[in-house]
């Protein structure tokens, strides 16, 4: 009985082992893809800043006014 035991135990064992590095790939790929993620969002920030900025520079038109009502 004992043997049997220790045989199941050693199954789980190599089971959670093997579940623990498939874990593991999924978030190292996962860190991988928001590391792309956060690089582009800095990216477009930096895009939109710099459109805003030239934008900023013209004078604003009629459609940037406010209206009266408000």
């Amino acid at each position: 009985m004992n043997d049997d035991r220790l045989v199941d135990i050693e199954t789980k064992l190599a089971h959670h082992e093997l579940l623990l590095e498939e874990l593991n790939k999924v978030i190292t790929g996962q860190q991988a893809s928001i590391m792309r993620l956060e690089e582009l969002c800095r990216s477009l920030i930096d895009r939109v800043r710099d459109i805003s900025d030239t934008l900023g520079d013209s004078k604003p038109g009629p459609e940037d006014e406010r209206p009266p009502h408000y």
